[in-house]
């Protein structure tokens, strides 16, 4: 969470940020990634979104937080700072 607070803090604009991450999640929704096994699990921690659709216990082994609450986190840094959300 601290990357997320961090860059929200560096652009003054946290609401700009919760968008993007809202766009990726919809267009890794929309777009979904053909992955194959091991390349995808070795890879997958390079991405801002994860490209695997496993949930449960494999959230706990996830190396990004999951993206509503990174989304919510950042809409509650604009309100305490006042700034208007999109």
């Amino acid at each position: 969470y601290g990357a997320y607070q961090g860059g929200g803090e560096i652009t003054h604009d946290p609401p700009a940020l919760a968008s993007a991450l809202r766009k990726l999640d919809m267009g890794s929704q929309n777009i979904p990634m053909d992955v194959n096994g091991a390349t995808a699990k070795a890879t997958a921690h390079m991405f801002i979104v994860n490209p695997l659709t496993s949930g449960g216990i494999a959230n706990l082994f996830s190396t990004h937080p999951p993206i509503e609450e990174r989304i919510a986190r950042l809409e509650k840094m604009a309100s305490a700072a006042g700034i208007r959300a999109y």
